[in-house]
């Protein structure tokens, strides 16, 4: 409840954008997927095969019964992700922090089309009253233990530009609280990707 206040109206806008990103019938493997909302309310009527994969083994069996393929994982193991069109993660990669870079390695080799990574950049967490950062970190835990670490827009900025040679566009989402990043993989023909939204509503850079 206290990610739909801070996201208030925006806060299934995002997934809708998210999906917007997916075409019909393409395969999906969603990274702490959660309860599977990206798949139960956008991806199951354009026949995606969806794969969730999330430490919280109550969100897996969530995404079990809604028809798709879950399994429980840690993903900070170095595992290797089952391949996929899109892999995507979504508000989670500073569950990685302070080194996300082996599972942004690792979602890159199992993509055969695209990375997409949606993350906030402006958090409760990182607030200057104590009250809400202790809240954000607490109420942000997927099972795992709090994490208080998060991105600013800039330090995510760097951490793509740094860790990825191949092309991608960038935009804000919505709200302005997160920002999404399209990766395509640079070994493998590139798919043209749709703009999420209107470019007059957001701001899109490409690299």
């Amino acid at each position: 409840m206290m990610m739909v206040g801070a996201y208030r109206h925006h806060y299934f806008e995002r997934y809708r954008q998210i999906a917007h990103l997916i075409p019909h019938g393409a395969s999906v493997l969603d990274l702490c997927c959660g309860p599977g909302i990206l798949y139960t309310r956008h991806l199951r009527e354009k026949s995606v095969a969806y794969t969730g994969l999330d430490f919280n083994e109550r969100f897996v069996h969530r995404v079990i019964r809604a028809g798709a393929l879950g399994q429980v994982r840690d993903l900070r193991s170095d595992e290797p992700l089952p391949p996929a069109d899109y892999v995507v993660m979504q508000a989670s990669l500073y569950h990685f922090l302070p080194d996300p870079l082996p599972i942004f390695r690792r979602m890159l080799n199992a993509a055969r089309r695209a990375v997409i990574i949606a993350e906030p950049i402006h958090n409760l967490a990182t607030s200057r009253l104590p009250v809400l950062s202790y809240l954000g970190a607490v109420m942000s835990n997927p099972g795992s233990g709090a994490q208080p670490n998060r991105f600013d827009e800039k330090s995510l900025d760097d951490f793509v530009r740094r860790s990825f040679d191949g092309s991608y566009s960038s935009a804000l989402m919505p709200g302005g609280r997160e920002k999404v990043y399209i990766l395509n993989v640079p070994e493998r023909p590139a798919t043209p990707l749709p703009v999420p939204y209107p470019t007059s509503a957001i701001s899109l850079y490409h690299d």
